[in-house]
């Protein structure tokens, strides 16, 4: 995955059932199109970040908790500087698409 025009996903922690990423981007990075085998939840610990998704968009910011549902095709645009965990059950992987 190239890295300069998209937000980094960083292997935090993996335990028995769940595995946490950590997502961090710059102002204007975008994720392309992508999903995961699982459904995700997405917290917030700094910065905002549009989510569009075919039927839908919305901001996310500081403090959000977002829940993704799986096999959902989604994009994630960087609004400002953003630290994101990503929490999905140890199976799951994100495909891009």
């Amino acid at each position: 995955m190239e890295t300069m025009n998209r937000p980094q996903i960083k292997d935090m922690t993996v335990g028995t059932t769940y595995k946490v990423l950590e997502i961090t981007g710059l102002n204007g990075m975008i994720m392309p199109p992508h999903h995961s085998t699982g459904e995700v939840v997405l917290v917030v610990k700094q910065g905002e970040a549009l989510i569009k998704m075919p039927d839908t968009e919305y901001k996310i910011g500081l403090g959000d908790v977002s829940i993704i549902p799986a096999q959902k095709e989604h994009t994630l645009t960087v609004l400002k500087e953003l630290k994101a965990l990503v929490i999905m059950a140890v199976e799951s992987k994100i495909q891009f698409i």
